[in-house]
Order: C-alpha cells, then structure tokens, then sequence
C-alpha cells in the first residue's frame, strides 16, 4: 500500500482520494494489530477509524484503531462480540467510503459467529473435535465457513457497496485466499457437501452437535443458501491483497543463516503431514548435511517452511512444533553437531507459552536423566514438559505476524 497527496495504491489498484468519502480499518487474526498499526502511519488522518480483533496479548499502540482481544485457538464470547463490533462499523458505509481490512492467520478462530440454531458452545465442540481429529486447516476451514454468517466471504456482502480492500498475511500452504481465516473476503468455492466429508473423512459427522449435522445437512438438501461464489458481482469491488507469507519468512531465514556464517537453502514451504512424519525428514536432512555434505556443506542449515498436523491420542500438551522437533531428537539422539529447531512463526505453538523447540543429539539423554522417556512421552503428545525439563522449548512470546511454520535442519 503507497499514499500520497493524490491517490491511494494498493497492489495493482489506484483510487483517487476525491473520489474517497472515509476511509475504515477492521480486521481479525495474530498479526492484525500491527498491521492496522502500519495503517494508521501510511495513512495519518485520513483514516477515520476501525477496529481489529487479536488473540491475547497480540495488541498494538495504535491511536485511531480498537484493538479487541479474544480467544484462539477456542472460540470465545469476546470473539463474538468483536464479530458484531466490526460488522457494526460497516454497517453504514456507501459507495464512496473505502474498507480495508487487516487479515492474517487465528482470524477463523477470532472471529465466531454461528447461524441461527447454532450455539457458540457448539461451535467450540466443533472446532475441539477438529483440532484433536488431525484434520488440516483446510478441511477445517471447510467447516468453519459453513457455520458462520461472518466468513466464507459474508464479510464482504456486509461491506457492500463500499470499497473493500484486504490486506492478507498467509498461514496456509499455497496462499489458497479462500482459506486463510477461513475467506472473510473471498467468494468461497466449497460447499456444504465438502464440509460433510471433511465431517465424514475422520467420522465425525454422528459426534458433532445435533444442531450442527442438521444444518450441514440441510445446506447440503438445497435448504439454506450456499455461501458465495466466484462470480458473484458483490466482489466486484473488493482486493485482496497477499503481503506476507511463509516463502517471504524462509528468504530472511536463508540471509540470516548466511550472515552467520552457514550456507543456507529454503527447501519449501509446502512440507505439510504429520509432525513426527515431517519430523524425520527434517532430522535426516540434518544428518545428511552432517555426514554427507549434502544437500548443503557443512555447516549448513536447510529450512522447510509448511504446516504439519497432530492427530491426538494421549492426553499430554504441546503444540505440532514441539511434537516435531520431540520426534526429531529421537532420529538424532548421540550424534554431535546436529539439531533441528521447529518454529511457530507467530510465537505461539499450539495451546503453550511456548514458540517451539529447539533440539540435538543430546535432547534424549537430557530427558532420561530427568526421569523422562522421550518415546513415551510422543505417544502420550505431551512434548511441552519433556522439552521443558531439558531446555530446549524456545519462548519468544508474541511476534506480531502469522506466517505459517519454519523447520531448520542444522549441522556444524
């Protein structure tokens, strides 16, 4: 975005300020704060004012701007009151005012606002039962946007016929806009028949509320409304915008690396599966960079960026970086000059203080001389307290973007 005395560029689209009427910002997700931040300073006083709601802690100083906070990965009440709050500040706009919205990753979350019928504590069972399932965060947006009057682009019906322009930072492999923070902006190409399946695919269809399964089934017999689709001429008028994403977070990971003094290569941001599956890939690309100089000379770092998922048995905490980097050290325990450092790039890894872990050769031997069983403990997903008691969570608390997940494959 680039203002000047004249006009207001976002991307490839140009608007003359005599043609603008008031300008607001509005939003959801980890990085939205500071992105409407980053407005308030291109923008000085011709913004007139917003709001944008936050996970816990994830504020901003802004001036112009409400910050509400809410809670993630959990759905709570303050999420939807902040839900009402910003279709409340759309409410009145007209064809001349323009709307930019500050999207970024936890907005589904952020942001709950159930149909009629359905409870927020049914929609907190819901998102309970797909976080434990292993279900990806495109499955589970799938889901999400077919219980919502907010998401799957009925964000942008309540702008209209204002301008609206979304600023997104992505948290999902491929940019697909459809799913980061489930489309608040975006015609939305599934359906209710996808969202069953996903229910379907990890049998969860008979163990949501009943509320829920009536409802999907009714969209899916033709009963209620589809959200909508491309093509509808309501976006006529609507941007969005990617500005941040996990490639742009692993290119200053390589720089970084390099200015220390390792060769360095991005690998991919599309490493996606189950955290110990990714886990010994990561860890073996370390060993091979170690013993084989390959596919970097040591010292070298390769980095993978993505999203991995943790289907839930046990009953221990962590998040799907820590189960990543506990199974990793299982794959390097007793070699020397290697690690793997799992990183959430928002500084938040699952329901922990915790951004992620980094671990090495030595990480099984810690946990064993404090009593603990590194296998037992993956079986059980609880990685938080094994990482806890060797030394090896990283705790940056929160970072103020949202870009998806890094994996380093370290080796000196």
């Amino acid at each position: 975005m680039q203002s000047d005395a004249a006009r207001l560029r976002l991307g490839s689209t140009s608007i003359a300020w005599r043609d603008l009427a008031r300008v607001f910002a509005i939003g959801a997700g980890k990085a939205s704060a500071r992105m409407a931040l980053a407005l308030e300073q291109i923008l000085g006083e011709r913004l007139t004012g917003g709001c944008v709601v936050v996970k816990d802690g994830y504020g901003a100083p802004t001036a112009r701007v409400d910050i509400l906070e809410a809670g993630h990965p959990y759905p709570d009440e303050r999420g939807q009151r902040a839900v009402a709050r910003i279709l409340h500040t759309v409410s009145g706009t007209t064809e001349r005012d323009l709307v930019v919205a500050c999207i970024s990753g936890g907005g589904s979350a952020l942001t709950p606002a159930p149909p009629d019928g359905i409870t927020l504590g049914e929609l907190q069972i819901v998102t309970g039962l797909l976080l434990r399932s292993g279900a990806t965060i495109n499955q589970m947006n799938t889901v999400r946007k077919h219980l919502s009057v907010f998401h799957g682009g009925r964000l942008a019906e309540a702008v209209a016929p204002a301008r609206l322009a979304t600023l997104i930072l992505s948290d999902v492999v491929g940019n697909p806009l459809d799913v980061i923070a489930s489309g608040p902006t975006v015609p939305d190409p599934s359906t209710f028949a996808a969202a069953l399946a996903v229910l379907d695919s990890y049998g969860l269809r008979a163990q949501v509320p009943a509320p829920v399964r009536v409802r999907l089934e009714a969209g899916l017999a033709g009963r209620l409304p589809e959200t909508p689709k491309p093509g509808d001429p309501r976006f006529a008028r609507v941007t969005n915008l990617i500005v941040a994403d996990n490639a742009r977070a692993g290119g200053a990971a390589v720089a970084a690396a390099q200015a220390e003094g390792f060769t360095a290569s991005f690998v991919t941001s599309y490493a996606q599966g189950e955290a110990r599956e990714i886990a010994r890939l990561v860890a073996g690309t370390a060993l091979d960079i170690r013993r084989n100089g390959r596919p970097l000379p040591s010292p070298g770092v390769a980095i993978f960026g993505g999203e991995t998922t943790v289907t839930v048995r046990g009953r221990g905490k962590g998040g799907r970086n820590q189960e990543l980097a506990l199974a990793a050290a299982l794959v390097l325990e007793g070699v020397d000059g290697v690690a793997v450092f799992a990183l959430a790039t928002d500084g938040s890894d699952g329901p922990t203080d915790a951004a992620g872990a980094i671990v090495d050769g030595g990480t099984v031997a810690r946990g064993r001389t404090a009593g603990l069983d590194a296998a037992q403990a993956l079986r059980a997903n609880d990685a938080y307290p094994f990482l806890a008691a060797t030394g090896d969570l990283v705790r940056t608390g929160p970072t103020a973007t949202n870009v998806n997940d890094l994996y380093f494959a370290l080796a000196w």
